[in-house]
């Protein structure tokens, strides 16, 4: 059976699904057609449902929890893991609740804010946070940084390997909106999940499941295996920042949710909800 498998370039994903895609472990007869995309588009693409199994954010998530089944593995959660606002500017987290900063030109204006996409989980923490700051640029992850050093966007809010390359540009952390989660609720801040279609059969969104499992464990025990694989995907980062960035976002939560994960999940939809952030979910969002 062969399945249409969506996930971003990043190290924490290739890693996670290179066991898997290469026939390293037992797929139980599935063969994966693979499609390589930042977050936002993988979002866009579970919006149309035109994905079998992708990765995404939990943010989207909840807007289609009618097409999609969050399965047990492959999920990205963490303590000191979350998006962080960076900016060349000296601007206080005061500033951006006021929502008014000092730009280039010693002008008082609103930020305005490049955000790596509007359904991110990073965009929720932010609306979360800062309610007020609603100026936002819509841009590839990536292209995040050079924007602000460009001077496009007054401030940034970073994912993925950024956190670990803002600094050597000479950007400068306002704050980091994982550890404004962690100390508002005590959780780990659910980022991404890997989600199967509802359309397909139950016993195949199991199998799914164990599958990934079994890829996520086969790189615990063997982290070099695929790394030649992660490099291809990785752009020009070092060896070592590839590595940093799995060790932070590939954990235990990445071979099972638990009841801790679910617990981080259900609270990170229950807070949207309460915000008018999300609509209703009336499906039950976990794999039974």
């Amino acid at each position: 059976m062969k399945l249409s498998l969506g996930f971003s370039p990043c190290p924490n994903d290739t890693f996670i699904f290179d066991a898997l895609i290469h026939h390293k472990i037992d797929t139980e007869g599935l063969e994966f057609e693979v499609f390589y995309d930042d977050v936002e588009t993988l979002n866009q693409k579970a919006f149309r449902g035109e994905l079998d199994i992708t990765k995404l954010s939990y943010h989207a998530f909840a807007y289609i929890a009618d097409k999609y089944v969050l399965l047990d593995a492959g999920s990205a959660l963490g303590f000191g893991v979350g998006p962080m606002l960076i900016s060349d500017l000296e601007i206080s987290i005061s500033d951006l609740q006021n929502n008014q900063i000092q730009d280039r030109t010693s002008e008082i204006r609103n930020p305005l804010i490049g955000i790596p996409g509007k359904y991110t989980t990073a965009n929720f923490l932010l609306g979360l946070a800062f309610p007020e700051a609603t100026n936002k640029q819509e841009l590839v992850f990536s292209d995040i940084e050079d924007a602000v050093l460009e001077g496009h966007v007054d401030v940034g809010l970073i994912i993925h390997e950024n956190r670990f390359t803002y600094q050597d540009k000479g950007l400068k952390k306002i704050i980091d909106l994982g550890d404004y989660w962690e100390k508002q609720t005590g959780c780990a801040i659910p980022l991404g999940g890997i989600v199967a279609n509802r359309n397909l059969p139950e016993a195949v969104q199991h199998k799914i499941n164990r599958v990934l499992r079994k890829s996520v464990e086969f790189a615990f025990a063997n982290p070099k295996s695929g790394l030649e694989f992660i490099r291809s995907h990785a752009q020009e980062m070092s060896e070592e920042v590839m590595y940093k960035h799995i060790d932070l976002y590939v954990n235990k939560y990445s071979l099972d949710l638990g009841e801790e994960g679910k617990k981080a999940i259900k609270l990170l939809f229950d807070t949207a909800l309460e915000k008018g952030i999300i609509p209703e979910i009336k499906e039950n969002i976990f794999l039974t």
